[in-house]
């Protein structure tokens, strides 16, 4: 982003408007590719968004001016909300034949790629490497990956599907699931000031709390597959829910910074399985086609990653970082509360 931002000599607020594009771009991907999954299968559509990925990454690092930039963010985030929904459509399909949970350790994956992503390029910038090398070597990571994927994917299985709205059950589901990656996103966007304005940290310890959080769902997740089977989705997104809300409770009651810290270790166990839970939960129902629910639940949830920022910023300023928070521990009350419904869609 600095590397983009400096090349095309823009200022801050132009420059947000130019990442909405990235945004932009997913959303309107997420529900045709639902629909172009019912009727084609998961393997195209994962196979075309990926390759989408790789040759646009490129281009990222070397867009010379506005439009350029706005048109390559446009098609790197429509190729990136395909490969999204594909994937977890793809995941429904491999857990239902595998007859056992298996979507908390596909989400794991998620997370340590982008451990992996993020900490790659660092160490590539760090050793000198220019911006459009460090975009190559991730290109051709992820067209190996690719190639690897490409003939252990499931045989494609489409069929023509006509496109519904999302209702019953669904709706439920993408609303949970907005609730949850907007708490995610609040952490990653705003826990750094909270706990510095509590001063529970000082200013250059100010990440710790979404670290915390990180290792805490990628942990979560690498053994929530086990929790799933034993406890059953039900159990799962209320005790989820309720050690998630604790875990605001801790943070934002105990002035002792220890105990208050372990509060996104609390959150972040609590909710690495929601989202799991939730896409199993939406490949299983039978009020609208798999592909298209799954589509529905991607494309919400993806709202409430990039609304949810901006909302906690206009609250903030309205009635407190800190009571902001404790909205989103309200909001989190909403997991447990209609996880019996949730379950039986």
């Amino acid at each position: 982003m600095p590397f983009a931002k400096g090349r095309i000599g823009v200022d801050d607020g132009t420059f947000g408007l130019l990442l909405l594009c990235l945004g932009i771009g997913s959303i309107v991907a997420m529900p045709l590719t639902g629909w172009l999954t019912a009727r084609l299968g998961s393997k195209p559509m994962i196979l075309g968004g990926g390759f989408g990925l790789v040759l646009l990454l490129p281009v990222l690092s070397v867009a010379d001016s506005a439009f350029v930039l706005a048109v390559a963010l446009l098609g790197f985030g429509a190729s990136l909300g395909t490969i999204d929904v594909a994937m977890n459509v793809h995941a429904v399909e491999v857990e239902r034949a595998a007859q056992r949970p298996l979507m908390s350790g596909f989400h794991a994956m998620y997370s340590i790629g982008g451990f992996a992503g993020a900490g790659g390029m660092i160490l590539l910038l760090s050793a000198g490497v220019k911006p459009f090398a460090g975009a190559l070597c991730g290109s051709a990571a992820a067209l190996t990956a690719l190639g690897l994927a490409w003939p252990r994917l499931l045989r494609a299985r489409g069929a023509p599907v006509p496109f519904v709205a999302p209702r019953g059950v669904v709706l439920l589901l993408a609303g949970l699931g907005a609730i949850t990656f907007l708490v995610e996103g609040a952490i990653l966007n705003w826990s750094a000031l909270l706990v510095i304005g509590a001063r529970l940290v000082d200013a250059a310890q100010g990440g710790l709390g979404y670290m915390l959080f990180a290792i805490a769902m990628t942990i979560g997740r690498l053994t929530g597959d086990r929790f799933v089977a034993a406890a059953g989705n039900a159990r799962v997104l209320i005790w989820g829910g309720l050690t998630a809300i604790l875990g605001f409770i801790v943070l934002l009651t105990i002035p002792f910074p220890p105990v208050a810290m372990a509060g996104f270790l609390l959150i972040g166990f609590g909710a690495s399985n929601l989202v799991p839970v939730l896409f199993h939960l939406a490949g299983r129902q039978t009020a609208m086609p798999a592909a298209l629910a799954v589509a529905a639940l991607t494309t919400t949830a993806y709202a409430g990653v990039l609304a949810g920022p901006a909302a906690i910023g206009f609250l903030s300023q309205a009635i407190g970082l800190h009571a902001a928070f404790w909205l989103l521990a309200g909001l989190m009350t909403l997991v447990p509360i209609s996880a019996r419904r949730a379950t039986i869609g």
